[in-house]
């Protein structure tokens, strides 16, 4: 039976994050070494009762204590900028990925693609595109792992987070929940399935709903009443959303915060947090009749809203 003391590496991500553990791995062995082989070698060579000259040394002290302060400093700062470095590409997803939402639960996974495909712990991707995941959490704290891509994020309730990567390699892969989050957590598991871009465009075919993402957030934009002050010539005066999503946005306070998918959820559930500059706060709260899922539907339809602000 093949026991892999490592994941399979079904990303270039996760190629540079083993890198970087084995170069730290190395380092460290380095290190003991060092210091172990002479310590067993002295405690032989001057144990009591064996015949060694014992007479006092001059050592250059000066030299070795500027030489064993500055050489291990300078190999902790290069595995610093190595390792920020593999942080900062980490956390900034690269534009044009897919984006998928993703919504823990006790004691599971519900995943939702722009196509409108629903899936319970499971995740299909086509091979060779960027994957950019929006978690967020419905009750505790989870822990979204993907040990092929080298990925982890917590998942907190009431903020959203997001990791991407990008598979090179066909096949079947784990996810797991790394938080503890109640009695069932070891069964909150699931897959990444790896698909060719063709078979991927099948299977989303197969099991496509009548409306996408971007439909069911407009329907509930609708039925919500969201409709009746932010678009077009409403009665209520309220901020547009033509354009805003991704855009610096001026607020009473003076502040300027950037319009990003915690904002817009923020402006639906606690609408007296960030009142925008030149309006007063006239939305009722929508905190407790609209879900999770619901909420990443009214993002993604206020995402497709376009880029350029009405006069």
């Amino acid at each position: 039976m093949k026991m892999p003391f490592f994941p399979d590496q079904a990303s270039d991500v996760a190629k540079q994050i083993d890198h970087l553990f084995f170069a730290l791995v190395g380092l460290s062995t380095f290190v003991v070494l060092l210091i172990l082989i002479p310590m067993v070698y002295w405690m032989c060579k001057y144990r009591r009762g064996k015949t060694a000259d014992r007479s006092p040394v001059r050592l250059p002290q000066t030299t070795m204590e500027v030489t064993w302060t500055v050489v291990p400093t300078i190999l902790m700062l290069f595995v610093w900028a190595w390792a920020a470095r593999a942080y900062f590409v980490l956390e900034r997803p690269p534009p044009g990925a897919m984006e998928v939402n993703v919504v823990a639960k006790q004691w599971m996974w519900k995943i939702q693609h722009p196509e409108g495909n629903r899936e319970i712990n499971e995740l299909h991707v086509p091979l060779g595109r960027l994957v950019k995941l929006t978690l967020t959490s419905q009750d505790v704290i989870h822990s979204l792992f993907l040990p092929a891509f080298r990925v982890k994020q917590d998942v907190v309730p009431g903020r959203y987070v997001t990791e991407w990567f990008k598979p090179s390699r066909l096949g079947t892969y784990h996810l797991f929940c790394t938080e503890y989050c109640g009695t069932l957590h070891s069964g909150m598991i699931g897959k990444v399935v790896v698909m060719d871009p063709a078979d991927y465009e099948a299977w989303l075919r197969r099991g496509q709903p009548d409306v996408t993402l971007v439909q069911a957030g407009e329907l509930l934009f609708r039925e919500l009443g969201c409709s009746g002050c932010h678009v077009g010539n409403s009665v209520v005066r309220a901020p547009p959303l033509e354009g805003v999503f991704g855009g610096p946005v001026p607020l009473n306070n003076g502040e300027v915060v950037n319009a990003d998918e915690g904002y817009v959820r923020d402006s639906i559930l606690f609408p007296e947090k960030q009142i925008v500059g030149g309006y007063t706060n006239a939305m009722p709260s929508f905190k407790g009749k609209v879900t999770e899922d619901e909420l990443l539907e009214l993002v993604a339809y206020i995402k497709s809203l376009g880029s350029q602000r009405p006069k």
